[in-house]
């Protein structure tokens, strides 16, 4: 379960990310964070990783002061999240199968965990028969798919995926979404961050909606009207 409690992040007097935001996510749930560039959707992802820091408030992650944390226990919270962003963020030298293993890699993993998850998450996200491709030889829709198969690799208990789609046509949109709300079936948590209405609307699942650092709305199958 995520708590922010009374959470405020403020860059300057003319500058207020968050104000006063009181938010819980539990366990398995999917909740989309929405609302116009600039509502602070970006900035309570990167708090709950960590990345910024409050101004005011508290985060908890399964009762576990989040905020509080030191430096050197932050590696071990951040292992049970995975990352998605906009830009795919892959590495241009590596195959898909290379990229997905990295993260595994970068975890520690040994050879033979590598050699056995790999593949079924290749699967898993229909792109088995690509893993000999670079990045560039990947349509857009493909390179989000990888980036989820590299969030999804390492088990995380809760998958960020900030304007995940945003790059992407519809098609390759509905794709991506398709698979997010698959890896939620299987038990993950994922807090899926949008501005797009028809995205969010398609889903039928919690909407929390944010408007200049507030939370204005949070209904259990709500809907985003721009």
């Amino acid at each position: 379960m995520i708590l922010f409690d009374k959470v405020s992040k403020i860059y300057s007097k003319d500058s207020v990310a968050l104000k006063n935001v009181t938010l819980k996510i539990n366990s398995k749930e999917f909740v989309s964070v929405v609302g116009s560039s600039g509502a602070g959707k970006s900035t309570l992802l990167k708090l709950l990783m960590r990345e910024e820091e409050p101004t005011k408030g508290k985060i908890f992650l399964d009762g576990v002061e989040v905020t509080a944390m030191r430096k050197n226990q932050l590696h071990h919270m951040r292992r049970r999240i995975g990352t998605i962003f906009q830009d795919y963020k892959l590495l241009p030298a590596k195959t898909v199968y290379e990229n997905v293993a990295f993260a595994m890699e970068a975890a520690g993993r040994h050879d033979e965990e590598i050699a056995e998850d790999v593949p079924q998450v290749l699967e898993i996200i229909g792109l088995a028969g690509k893993k000999d491709s670079f990045p560039h030889q990947l349509s857009g829709g493909e390179k989000q798919r990888v980036a989820v198969a590299r969030a999804l690799i390492n088990r995380p208990d809760i998958i960020l995926a900030d304007e995940p789609t945003g790059n992407l046509d519809p098609v390759n949109t509905k794709e991506v979404i398709k698979l997010l709300l698959k890896i939620n079936d299987l038990g993950t948590t994922v807090i899926l961050s949008s501005h797009d209405a028809n995205v969010i609307n398609s889903i039928g699942r919690r909407v929390v909606v944010l408007e200049k650092g507030e939370v204005i709305s949070d209904e259990e199958k709500g809907k985003y009207i721009v």
